[in-house]
C-alpha cells in the first residue's frame, strides 16, 4: 500500500510526500504544471506521513517510526531540516495527522499503543509536552 500526503504551501504550489518499500520518505513539487524531480527525504517511517504549512512556502512533516516516537522534519524555504524525534509511545501501525491553525502554530495528533489519541503541538517558541486527548 502506498501511503501519501499532499499540502500546498503557496499559491501555485502543491508538495506531495510517499513512503517508498524500504520505509523512507520521498517528495516532489509541483509548480505552475511542472514536477520536480523526487528526492529522497530519508527517515524509516512506519507511518505514512501528515504534513502540514505552517506559513507561506514553510512546512512541517511527521511520521511515526518503528521505534514508536513521532518524528519530524521541517522546510524553512531554503532547506529541509534533520529529522528530530518529538518522542511518544505511539502506534507504529498508526496514522498521524497535522495541522496548523496560525503562523507558528502546528498541531500533530496520533495514536498512542495504549489505544488512545495523543496531541502535541508547537507554540511558537517550543513544542508543548504530550497530552492525551
Amino acid at each position: 500500500m502506498t501511503r501519501v500526503a499532499a499540502v500546498s504551501p503557496a499559491e501555485g504550489r502543491i508538495d506531495l510526500f510517499w513512503v517508498d518499500a524500504d520505509g523512507s520518505l520521498w517528495h516532489r513539487v509541483g509548480d505552475g504544471g511542472q514536477w520536480s524531480p523526487a528526492e529522497s527525504l530519508g527517515g524509516s517511517l512506519a507511518s505514512g506521513p501528515a504534513v502540514t504549512a505552517w506559513a507561506p512556502g514553510e512546512l512541517e512533516v511527521f511520521a511515526i517510526f518503528p521505534d514508536g516516537q513521532l518524528w519530524n522534519r521541517y522546510w524553512d524555504r531554503a532547506t529541509w531540516h534533520p529529522w528530530e524525534s518529538l518522542g511518544g509511545d505511539l502506534d507504529p501501525d498508526g496514522q498521524p495527522a497535522a495541522s496548523a491553525w496560525g503562523a507558528d502554530r502546528i498541531d500533530v495528533f496520533a495514536p498512542g499503543r495504549d489505544g488512545r489519541i495523543w496531541h502535541r503541538y508547537w507554540d511558537g517558541d517550543r513544542w508543548v509536552d504530550w497530552e492525551r486527548l
